[in-house]
């Protein structure tokens, strides 16, 4: 199991807020920590996706939990 760092609650929360949320948070973190992010927003799929393409942290994990969405990063 991964050991999470930082955890971000973004339930509830409309495009583009879960990914701009998590921006921030990687920015205040260290290399190597991990943030844990939960959101519903069903587009927050695609945005983590392209974004962990784009930035270079690892997406350790992208999963549906019946219409809540739990994303691992690793910040680079």
């Amino acid at each position: 199991m991964t050991d999470i760092d930082v955890f971000l609650d973004a339930v509830g929360l409309d495009c583009p807020l879960p990914l701009l949320k998590a921006k921030q948070a990687l920015n205040r973190m260290a290399c190597g920590e991990v943030l844990e992010v939960l959101a519903t927003d069903v587009g927050s799929v695609r945005d983590f996706e392209v974004f962990a393409k784009q930035s270079g942290h690892a997406l350790l994990l992208s999963e549906d939990n019946a219409g809540t969405y739990r994303y691992l990063f690793k910040k680079k």
